[in-house]
């Protein structure tokens, strides 16, 4: 049995000068039934607690450890910029190598800007749009979680998926007013909106594959009807590849499914795992951003060199020939090998899968919708996810997260964790 002893003391210390004792209410484990584990490090695709216990880690930070814990070239990268500072507050060509790198792994953008998260990168993209097309009113998805902007957080997955419409206190109304809702895969929620609003909608955003509600696929011709849609009006489509961005394709999910948006939102991978994000899209729309047009963005930190030296570092490994052919092979093993598994227990359980992204839902039938995800068994996953740790499998915290692959995990973590799924899902269903 594993000990977590030195995970709750340190927890403990964190309740009385943090809220939540977290940074991040998805770190909490509250939904799972545990008090979080506290990481003291990371090697390829494992990690170990502060109690010393190892796990096979199907987190990877969230996504950006597309190539493991502690990666040689991303640390080098990291060690050499560091002995010639950390922040300047001015250009450093850094900014022009990512810029060139982002762009060459994503034709629809044609200029970027560099941010400091996600967050920062949706947020930003959704007030270009407002300036650009001089209309007030967006469009995002249930379900969809595009970060803690205030204007996304109405219906919005991931650690909000738990919670009522409202999404969290403290967004004024006026803001909600501005932020309509349509249904992931329903392309005619979309349009109704677009005909009762018309000529109000600067842009619509979405995931174009969903991870915030477990990872959700597009159905057949709902992506492309949507570019369509959304052209005909003169309305902006935004994809948030933060999480699908480098992980589905090359290209993202933009380049899989052959869709062109006008802007994109990246994160995560682009950094190494240090904070970084961007957003950019067609030269046109981007030229409205200050110092060229009057959409103002700023940054202190905007372009750090520290944060883009492991992100460079990163992308040039990612674009070594082959590489996409690696993960996409990591993807099909992993899911090969745990399939049987699953199949064993096809009444309780879905699986979803795109390139290194996936979910099991303890939901049998298939997810294809956020009210899909919805009706997944939450307490059954909080059992399932507490066998699996102490197994030495470290899943997501929530039955509303992906598990992200890393080409760091070996045939022998894959064998483990379906060998340890079987245990798992016994105690979990309750056989």
């Amino acid at each position: 049995m594993r000990q977590f002893d030195k995970s709750q003391e340190l927890f403990a210390r964190a309740t009385k000068l943090i809220p939540g004792g977290v940074n991040s209410p998805v770190r909490a484990f509250r939904s799972v039934g545990l008090s979080p584990l506290y990481i003291d490090h990371g090697v390829g695709g494992h990690v170990f607690d502060v109690d010393g216990n190892e796990y096979i880690d199907y987190i990877s930070s969230w996504g950006p450890l597309l190539l493991g814990h502690a990666y040689p070239p991303v640390q080098q990268a990291i060690a050499e910029e560091l002995k010639r500072g950390t922040s300047y507050g001015a250009c450093n060509a850094r900014e022009i190598e990512m810029a060139e790198l982002i762009t060459s792994f994503f034709p629809s953008i044609e200029m970027v800007r560099m941010v400091n998260s996600g967050t920062e990168a949706t947020m930003s993209a959704v007030r270009l749009a407002r300036g650009f097309t001089g209309r007030n009113k967006i469009i995002k998805f249930e379900g969809c979680y595009h970060g803690h902007a205030d204007s996304f957080l109405i219906q919005a997955g991931s650690g909000l998926a738990t919670y009522g419409q409202a999404g969290s206190a403290g967004i004024t109304p006026e803001t909600a007013v501005d932020t309509l809702v349509a249904t992931y895969n329903d392309l005619e929620s979309v349009r109704h909106l677009l005909e009762r609003y018309p000529n109000e909608v600067a842009a619509v955003i979405l995931e174009p594959v969903m991870g915030n509600m477990g990872l959700i696929l597009p159905e057949e011709g709902f992506l492309s009807s949507l570019r369509a849609l959304t052209q005909e009006r003169g309305v902006l489509l935004i994809f948030d590849e933060v999480i699908s961005g480098f992980r589905a394709a090359r290209g993202g999910a933009q380049e899989l499914y052959g869709i062109t948006p006008d802007l994109t939102c990246l994160g995560k991978i682009i950094g190494g795992g240090l904070p970084v994000g961007a957003f950019g899209g067609r030269r046109d729309i981007m030229q409205h951003l200050a110092p060229l047009g009057d959409v103002y963005q700023a940054g202190t930190l905007s372009g750090n060199p520290l944060a883009l030296s492991a992100g460079i570092a990163m992308l040039r490994e990612l674009s070594r020939e082959g590489f996409y052919e690696q993960l996409e092979e990591q993807g099909r093993l992993f899911e090969s090998l745990i399939r049987p598994v699953i199949d064993r227990y096809s009444e309780h359980l879905s699986f979803n899968r795109s390139g290194s992204l996936a979910t099991l839902f303890f939901r049998p039938g298939g997810v294809h919708s956020n009210a899909e995800a919805k009706q997944a068994n939450t307490e059954q996953y909080a059992r399932f996810f507490r066998r699996m740790l102490q197994e030495g499998i470290y899943l997501p915290p929530s039955q509303f997260e992906c598990i992200f692959l890393s080409m760091a995990h070996s045939r022998e973590d894959y064998e483990r964790t379906a060998q340890a799924m079987i245990l798992a899902l016994e105690e979990a269903l309750g056989h």
